[in-house]
């Protein structure tokens, strides 16, 4: 039967909340297909506003690659701001969709994308307002399969207790692969129920689910063992990864917001993974291995992004752009494509050992020329040692002033406050630093309009990193060493007021850190957060740090644990960690050796470029890195449409180690 839309009775309730057009639906390139002809249907969240989740990539991936199969519908839903949900529960509507405005609680898979640990709360929310069991346990054959993805679904056992199951890696084919069980299994009379199709999932390798593992726990708190509970459920569940992104060039059809949104501009992922090392950084933990899109897959993906979106911008994404192998290349041909245009290129993310003018100058040519952003992430050359950042303070002098040189005058640094073994004097060092980025761009330029941004985030340590096992700096400790370094910055007479400090204090980390480290015992202080009114974490004016010190105690009460003991703990190696039975493909040994490395301040080398270092991911998942050169250019566009591209085979344009 059709499943009806909701919004005639939304619509007159829009007036009374603030910008109702995020909730209307109807952007370019949206699509609402028809209920009765699709056999399996996606509900995607990203549990923030709208503004936020709307150009999330993964969601707007899985979107269209789902959309665009036969008997497959996928439609997006968001976080409701409060006064909405307000509206919400007082006349019974439900959370709904906002391309079609049905109701979350109809679809077969409510797939939530997780890209931080601070939107478990809202979860909550769209589960209550969908009518849906908090806890899976209580869902029947009538609920959707609750599914999470996601950076912070590699340890989803904080909220094990609310979702049916969780996936690993890269979304694209699992994706495809969730939907030809669910369609199997409903056109063979959806035998055995929910737990039957739970159990197929779980079979497959390739689905996490909770319930079908138990966990004990030692009379200290430290878990004992993590085992299946069902014959043929896996010990491990492996993370999925796509090779070839050349064959996966989404998204085709960007959506273009009706509301401002956080980034407006048309995102190209131009690799995927990162090997530098960096031990803080789970994100480039996760990824591995590299994987290259060829300079004309990323061309073409731009040509055709511009012509179905209009957007002016093209932001080239990766965890580090200008490591590609051939960005010279690439930056050059989109400049000369789009020169004389109205299309702006950007490249978000730039390592300062990895930038070069000519580089910067290409992404400026068309006029625009926003300050540089780099992250030394450590103040000092020791704690750069730590963390494996391998730059050191000459390296980003030349490098600023090389571009004050050639006309910038705003360079911002990105650190962060509380990493393992830091001393007062690290964070103190980011001053020293500061001012000599000012004293090099007044030297190259003769002028006194040189600014410097200083922006400060307090360390989580996460899972699936060699910091997975150190203790949290406390945010009492975090706060007096920013504010040293802000009465330092105050009391520089000559360059302190060309050095602006923006930083969060270190509260929201704690939290962070008990949500990235938590096990399943965490997921009663969530509910309790929820419980008492907690939504939007992640935003400063709607988090508490009390209600969650509150929260945790009367959740942890009864139990041997409690908010230090998940956040200002160091572990040891033998301790059984919560996501020790989901493979990121990394050896545990390698990591837990990469610790003691970070502790002796020895540097790692990137694995593109060195003989392989055994991190374990090519082996384990069965990859390997795929880089350039292509030895391609971008040809120009012409006024007709654009030229063929000269022949060649992807395997001959990647060099494959």
């Amino acid at each position: 039967m059709p499943i009806e839309s909701i919004f005639p009775r939304l619509e007159p309730l829009l007036p009374r909340v603030q910008k109702p057009i995020q909730y209307v639906g109807g952007e370019l390139n949206s699509e609402v297909k028809e209920w009765d002809a699709a056999r399996v249907r996606w509900a995607l969240m990203y549990p923030d506003a709208y503004e936020v989740g709307l150009p999330n990539q993964g969601v707007q991936i899985l979107y269209e690659i789902l959309n665009e199969r036969d008997g497959v519908l996928a439609e997006r839903t968001y976080s409701v701001w409060p006064d909405m949900e307000a509206v919400m529960r007082e006349n019974g509507i439900p959370q709904f969709t906002v391309d079609g405005h049905r109701p979350v609680a109809a679809f077969d898979v409510f797939g939530v994308s997780f890209s931080t640990e601070l939107g478990y709360t809202n979860l909550l929310t769209a589960l209550d307002l969908a009518g849906i069991p908090l806890d899976a346990a209580d869902r029947t054959d009538e609920h959707p399969i609750v599914l999470a993805g996601g950076h912070a679904a590699f340890n989803p056992e904080p909220i094990a207790d609310f979702i049916d199951a969780a996936v690993l890696g890269d979304g694209e084919e699992i994706a495809l692969a969730i939907t030809e069980v669910v369609r199997e299994w409903k056109d063979e009379g959806e035998p055995g129920g929910r737990d039957e199709l739970l159990l197929r999932l779980a079979r497959s390798g390739g689905v996490y689910v909770p319930k079908f593992y138990d966990v004990t726990y030692l009379p200290d708190g430290r878990i004992q063992r993590v085992a299946p509970n069902r014959h043929g459920v896996p010990w491990r569940v492996e993370k999925h990864t796509v090779m070839d992104l050349d064959q996966w060039p989404y998204p085709k059809k960007p959506l273009v917001p009706l509301a401002e949104t956080v980034h407006e501009r048309f995102s190209v992922e131009i690799f995927r993974g990162c090997t530098r090392g960096c031990r803080f950084c789970q994100a480039g933990m996760i990824t591995r291995p590299v994987r290259e899109r060829s300079i004309t897959t990323i061309g073409d993906m731009v040509e055709q992004g511009l012509k179905q979106s209009g957007f002016q911008e093209v932001g080239l994404l990766s965890l580090s752009s200008a490591d590609h192998s051939e960005i010279g290349d690439v930056a050059k041909g989109l400049a000369d494509r789009y020169e004389g245009t109205n299309t702006s290129l950007s490249l978000p993310s730039t390592r300062v050992d990895a930038f070069n003018i000519t580089l910067a100058n290409e992404f400026s040519r068309g006029g625009r020329r926003s300050g540089l952003t780099f992250a030394p992430e450590g103040g000092s050359e020791r704690m750069r040692r730590v963390i494996n950042k391998m730059v050191s303070e000459d390296d980003l002098i030349r490098t600023v002033t090389t571009a004050y040189e050639n006309g910038w005058r705003q360079v911002k640094l990105y650190f962060m406050c509380g990493l393992p073994t830091e001393e007062d004097e690290d964070v103190l060092a980011i001053a020293g630093m500061a001012r000599r980025v000012v004293q090099a761009g007044r030297e190259a330029t003769g002028r006194r309009d040189i600014r410097c941004t200083v922006s400060i985030g307090g360390f989580v340590p996460k899972p699936h990193t060699p910091f997975q096992w150190a203790a949290q700096c406390d945010h009492e400790t975090v706060d007096r060493r920013l504010r040293a370094l802000k009465d330092a910055l105050r009391a520089d007479k000559e360059y302190g007021r060309s050095i602006g400090l923006r930083y969060h204090d270190g509260q929201p980390s704690v939290i962070e850190g008990l949500l990235s480290r938590g096990d399943r015992r965490v997921g009663r202080v969530i509910r309790e957060v929820w419980a008492d009114g907690g939504r939007f974490d992640g935003w400063t004016e709607h988090f508490s740090y009390d209600r969650w010190v509150a929260c945790a105690d009367k959740a942890l009460a009864d139990e041997p644990v409690d908010l230090a003991w998940y956040t200002v703990r160091e572990r040891d190696e033998v301790e059984v960690l919560p996501w020790d039975h989901l493979d990121a493909g990394l050896d545990r040994e390698w990591l837990w050796q990469d610790w003691r490395d970070a502790l002796d301040e020895t540097e790692v080398d990137d694995c593109r470029w060195t003989p392989c270092y055994d991190c374990g991911v090519c082996p384990t998942m069965g990859t390997e890195i795929q880089i350039g050169p292509t030895g391609r250019k971008l040809l120009p566009l012409t006024v007709g449409g654009r030229p063929p591209t000269p022949p060649a085979a992807r395997s001959d344009a990647s060099s494959l180690r």
